[in-house]
């Protein structure tokens, strides 16, 4: 197999056949999913036209994989930069620009200097001009509030606030079981 294998990620499905994430989708590489494969913890549900092969075994690469055994979302999410963003779909809380993530920050409410802590009830997205301006002051000091109510998310926000993102590239194959705001085909 060539370089260009790397360009065959397989769409990874929970057991309900929804995707573990939309944002970052939940992708695989190929040499993952066959793994997944001869481990028998997936089962192929869609295949490249690409094969690959070692001395014994030739196989067409796979597409869209589903997990055997459910994985519960339920669970709170990680508090990460990104998850903070993806929250606040990276958008500043202050003046509302959507910007790349490269161009955002987080600013915490109450500084940390003031006592505030990094949760997600005291941090918010912030683009680089909005958290100069703010500065180490509360927001009641320099009246500059969140445009959305600040709270940890849930799971299942962060997956909706997700699918508000498509990626750059999807496969054929991958469209039945990606459910971005796009209008469908008759």
């Amino acid at each position: 197999m060539n370089a260009a294998a790397a360009h065959w990620p397989a769409l990874v499905l929970n057991a309900d056949f929804r995707p573990l994430s939309y944002f970052p989708l939940s992708l695989w590489c190929w040499q993952d999913s066959i793994k997944a494969v001869f481990l028998d913890r997936v089962n192929i549900v869609s295949e490249y036209d690409r094969k690959v092969h070692s001395p014994t075994i030739e196989m067409r690469l796979p597409s869209v994989i589903a997990l055997k055994d459910y994985v519960h979302l339920d669970r709170r999410p990680a508090f990460t930069r990104f998850n903070v963003f993806l929250r606040d779909r990276f958008r500043c809380q202050y003046c509302d620009g959507a910007l790349p993530s490269e161009e955002l920050t987080f600013d915490h409410l109450i500084p940390r200097s003031r006592g505030g802590r990094t949760t997600w009830d005291n941090v918010v997205t912030a683009c680089q001009s909005c958290n100069l301006v703010k500065g180490d002051r509360t927001p009641e000091i320099c009246d500059m509030y969140p445009l959305r109510p600040v709270a940890a998310p849930t799971t299942h926000q962060l997956q909706q606030n997700g699918r508000a993102f498509p990626p750059n590239h999807l496969h054929e194959s991958w469209r039945d079981f990606l459910y971005w705001d796009s209008e469908l085909e008759s």
